[in-house]
């Protein structure tokens, strides 16, 4: 077989016609040998441009082609000497009307199906329906579903909620674009992956470990991986925690829909870093795809070199994963950016803040809430506990409280118009409560007192007497003398 990959059987056969006829125009034959001259070639043979095999054309053949590329001033001699297109190729003139309307009735149906699927249920249509007959060729089906872009779709979830019916219409209606942001640290992408294989714990048990990943967007530099036992807010939080300690702050991130990813806690905390909190498509996983791409090398490379690791810990799966995404991902070329993504993380251009400390960090992702004050003994409830409110505080009717559901050793009061932390509020102790010892109240009012209070009746109180008075009829009532009960 002499078929070269890219080219067509047209193109292949004038490429062959050229090469036999064009040395005659590249070096003309004198007058009256140009007969001559086709005979010699007449007797030669030549390559098949599909088989391979030898083969010989006749002299009126290559005659023919010579008066064409002769003839012909055009600046495409391959174009001349290529076979004319029928007329009637793609238009499957064996699909009648009723046989095209059944067959796209069917995709819309199933379009999950195989090109032969498709075939062999018309067949099976067509024993039962005579207005299907004849039904063609499976090659002349399988060409008319690929001219009108009938391609197999993937199959849905087994539950074909809204959410998934609705993505596969968009996706079906939608052009999808692969993207770049133009800056380093202009977005993070963040997303979990179960691994292929369990771990083994200090207690002895198997877990199958979730590991959390951030890739920036323009350099595709591994900002942190880390192998948690569970996919949790919490986890996620304290990855990205590190990746910004690492690579400081970027200007947006994009997540899935997960609970894990849009919790209370990391939405407020973005928010509260000036990060821009981007979630794809739900049932979209294509619009994250440097994540999922980025998920075969982490199986294909790290994990098959951790095959013959039989007792793989977690602890030792945290440090094979970090020495090579720092000796090994990020500093080998990048076949789509032609450049190893640490080099082109630091060379920028870039958008990148300045990081806050630790501090700032944990208190950033917490989740804000209001709560009720309790007046009698100045708690509130928080998950199930309560938390003492500072006396100074007592006669606010509901509080905002700061704090993060998986850890309730900080938890603050905030003030509900700015956001800022007033204190630290600490669970209720009622042991120590019932030392009988007591701080004293301390005033709320700042303003201070500079007259006695006044003694007597109260200003509203002679207004209304006065009212009674000024309509000069009697009280409405009997007096009685208290000596008639006696």
């Amino acid at each position: 077989m002499t078929d070269k990959p890219g080219l067509r059987v047209h193109e292949r056969w004038a490429r062959l016609r050229f090469s036999v006829v064009g040395q005659l125009l590249a070096a003309p034959p004198a007058k009256g040998t140009l007969r001559a001259a086709l005979r010699q070639l007449a007797s030669r043979e030549w390559a098949h441009p599909t088989t391979g095999k030898p083969i010989r054309f006749g002299v009126s053949t290559l005659e023919r082609w010579y008066y064409q590329l002769a003839r012909n001033q055009s600046h495409d001699p391959l174009g001349v000497l290529r076979r004319k297109r029928r007329q009637d190729a793609g238009k499957q003139a064996s699909m009648t009307p009723t046989l095209r309307q059944t067959l796209l009735a069917q995709y819309q149906a199933n379009k999950s199906w195989t090109c032969i699927l498709h075939y062999q249920n018309l067949l099976a249509l067509a024993d039962t329906r005579p207005e299907l007959r004849p039904v063609p060729s499976y090659a002349t089906v399988r060409r008319f579903l690929r001219a009108h872009g009938l391609d197999k779709l993937r199959p849905l979830t087994i539950r074909q909620t809204a959410g998934a019916l609705a993505a596969a219409a968009r996706l079906e209606a939608r052009e999808v674009r692969s993207y770049e942001v133009e800056f380093s640290n202009g977005l993070w992408h963040v997303d979990c992956h179960i691994a292929s294989r369990r771990v083994l714990t200090s207690r002895g048990e198997w877990h199958t470990p979730v590991l959390v990943g951030v890739l920036d967007d323009h350099s595709r530099l591994a900002c942190h991986l880390q192998w948690y036992l569970s996919e949790r807010s919490e986890t996620v939080v304290h990855a990205l925690v590190q990746a910004m300690q690492k690579r400081r702050l970027p200007r947006a991130l994009m997540s899935d829909n997960g609970s894990a990813m849009t919790a209370t806690e990391i939405t407020e905390g973005l928010a509260r870093l000036g990060i821009l909190h981007q979630t794809t498509l739900p049932y979209s996983p294509y619009v994250n795809g440097k994540l999922e791409t980025f998920w075969g090398r982490v199986e294909g490379r790290l994990m098959a070199m951790l095959e013959g690791v039989d007792d793989l810990t977690l602890e030792k799966l945290n440090a094979a994963t970090y020495a090579w995404v720092e000796y090994d991902y990020n500093r080998q070329r990048h076949s789509e950016i032609e450049a190893s993504p640490l080099t082109r993380f630091l060379a920028g251009p870039e958008v990148t803040r300045p990081c806050p400390d630790a501090a700032v960090l944990r208190l950033a992702f917490t989740r804000s809430e209001r709560r009720t004050l309790r007046k009698s003994d100045g708690t509130v409830p928080i998950e199930g506990r309560r938390f003492e409110i500072p006396n100074q505080y007592r006669h606010l009717a509901m509080v905002d409280v700061r704090f993060a559901s998986w850890d309730l050793t900080e938890v603050h009061l905030a003030d509900p118009d700015t956001g800022t932390v007033l204190c630290r509020l600490f669970p209720q102790d009622k042991a120590r409560n019932a030392n009988a010892q007591r701080r004293s109240l301390q005033p709320i009012a700042t303003e201070p007192l500079i007259a006695p209070p006044a003694r007597g009746m109260a200003p509203l109180l002679q207004q209304l007497m006065q009212r009674q008075a000024a309509t000069g009829l009697p009280p409405a009532y009997l007096p009685k003398d208290e000596g008639e009960d006696q």
